[in-house]
């Protein structure tokens, strides 16, 4: 540190929440890597097995944007995991629908992501992982439960 650099007063949260953050999704792509998944494919899946979804409410449950959620749907459908059909509720709408390969696919997935949630909390003792889940809840909860509008902020998963 240069004589010139400001004097910290609190700890670097944001390095520590985007760090952590950014290894947990890397290990996350690798693990569903390895059965033909990204992130986006099993997020895809899992929310349109929810209930019946449109590609927009999709797109706005994983964070994506319009090209990301047609490119990603576009090779759900070619993996053969799921398809576009007319919602039963909304003939103008266009449902996500996933097939039973997907249902089953979506089920290996999600099981690959408990188990990298469960590696990551079990590198913790019991009191660091109730400790940590406690204050993260608490801070999506309140303090950060809402993004603010800023120019430069990019939008957090929802």
């Amino acid at each position: 540190m240069t004589a010139l650099a400001p004097k910290r007063d609190e700890p670097d949260l944001s390095y520590l929440l985007d760090h952590t953050s950014h290894v947990l999704r890397t290990r996350m792509a690798a693990a569903l890597g390895e059965i033909g998944l990204t992130a986006r494919m099993h997020c895809v899946l899992v929310h349109a097995l929810e209930q019946e979804r449109t590609q927009i409410q999709l797109a706005e449950i994983g964070d994506m944007d319009k090209t990301t959620m047609v490119v990603t749907v576009d090779a759900l459908e070619k993996a053969g995991l799921a398809e576009r059909r007319p919602s039963s509720t909304d003939r103008r709408a266009r449902i996500i629908a996933v097939t039973p390969e997907g249902a089953k696919v979506a089920a290996r997935s999600q099981a690959i992501v408990d188990g990298v949630h469960r590696e990551t909390l079990e590198s913790l003792s019991k009191s660091g992982r109730d400790n940590l889940l406690r204050a993260l809840t608490s801070l999506t909860e309140g303090h950060l439960a809402a993004a603010v509008e800023a120019p430069a902020a990019r939008r957090a998963r929802q």
